[in-house]
């Protein structure tokens, strides 16, 4: 099971320009649709004046949930370019907006989608790339008398701890590597 995968640690620019047309890039990255849709207003507020604010997204680490959008421009010219970054780096969890200032020379259909996908392109090679692991939360309920056992295990496996309450029954919640989920899981029940 593979259970990690390639994003983008932070906020980062692009440009290009071609026949006075200038393409300014974002890479941002995201969690959400809401975070995405957010930015997006944002872009379009900031860039009123622009011609077109085009974009394309990537979500989850199975890759699955993604769209692209030319803004007005001819079809597949803008937002396909922009998610072809996108899936020749394998990255996931980003969004590219490209926004473009016309600058009066039509640049025809090739040259739209080679300005896209160099504006792209440039933002994500201006961004630090970074691996991050798919995570699985596990939560273990036990008596206080068990709490060594626990904890020998917790050092073992070495998984996060996100909340732990220690009363009559304790709690811990846990954050582990997903390939590594069940076997956390299957050593904490052996101790019942």
């Amino acid at each position: 099971m593979n259970d990690e995968y390639k994003t983008i640690s932070a906020t980062s620019e692009g440009y290009y320009t071609e026949k006075r047309s200038k393409f300014l890039a974002f890479a941002h990255h995201v969690e959400t649709t809401d975070d995405i849709k957010e930015l997006l207003a944002q872009y379009r507020k900031k860039y009123y004046d622009a011609r077109h604010v085009c974009y394309a997204y990537m979500l989850g680490a199975e890759r699955k949930d993604f769209r692209a959008n030319d803004d007005g421009e001819p079809s597949s010219t803008a937002g396909k370019p922009i998610l072809g970054q996108i899936n020749s780096n394998l990255l996931t969890n980003i969004l590219i907006v490209v926004v473009r200032y016309y600058g009066g020379v039509n640049l025809g259909t090739s040259g739209l989608i080679v300005a896209y996908r160099e504006a792209a392109a440039d933002a994500i090679a201006h961004s630090t790339i970074e691996t991050r692991q798919v995570e699985d939360i596990v939560k273990y309920s036990f008596a206080y008398p068990q709490m060594n056992d626990v904890m020998r295990i917790v050092k073992d496996m070495n998984p996060r701890i996100i909340s732990q309450t220690y009363d009559n029954t304790c709690e811990i919640v846990l954050s582990i590597r997903k390939s590594e989920a069940d076997q956390l899981r299957s050593r904490l029940a052996k101790l019942l």
